[in-house]
């Protein structure tokens, strides 16, 4: 029973830095791809617009690494050997870095794609402006790419399933 205890502190440790890390780095992205904004100095003012941007580019984030998180913390076990227990991190840490990669591409490319569709909008212009609605738009672009990523992700961290290699090299 304590060893079990144990696991789920460290697996709950684990998601609480990695869920950090992804506000971060969420914050991070979104003032890399918006243009001309001072997010902070917006938000300070009550743009309600970049606060639902920026809140939408967390979530996005968050629900692509998830599985990551969920590759770490599922594959640790009580009664783990030391070399499967490495071996559960590394993948897991393989896994978490593959969502972070995708998250921030797919962010990256669906504000892009969304810009060159859209030509009539300035999106950028008009968040900056507060226009709630496009931030809304922009906002449930986030995440729907997301989604679908998120999903291709899971399915990566399935196959690279820690556990299963871990007893291939003799190690579970």
């Amino acid at each position: 029973m304590a060893g079990g205890l144990l696991i789920g502190l460290l697996q709950l440790l684990l998601g609480l830095v990695v869920a950090m890390f992804s506000i971060y780095l969420g914050i991070k992205l979104f003032d890399r791809i918006t243009v001309n904004i001072d997010e902070m100095k917006e938000l300070k003012k009550g743009n309600v617009a970049v606060g639902i941007l920026l809140g939408a580019v967390i979530l996005s984030i968050a629900n692509v690494v998830q599985s990551g998180v969920a590759s770490i913390t599922g594959s640790i076990t009580a009664g783990m050997g030391p070399g499967a227990l490495m071996v559960s991190l590394a993948i897991g840490i393989i896994n978490l870095l593959i969502g972070l990669i995708a998250a921030v591409v797919s962010i990256y490319l669906a504000m892009s794609i969304l810009d060159k569709i859209t030509v009539e909008i300035d999106e950028w212009k008009e968040v900056k402006r507060g226009n709630v609605a496009v931030a809304i738009m922009m906002a449930a672009v986030l995440f729907a790419v997301s989604f679908v990523v998120q999903a291709g992700v899971a399915g990566i961290s399935r196959a690279l399933d820690a556990r299963a290699l871990a007893a291939i090299f003799g190690l579970a």
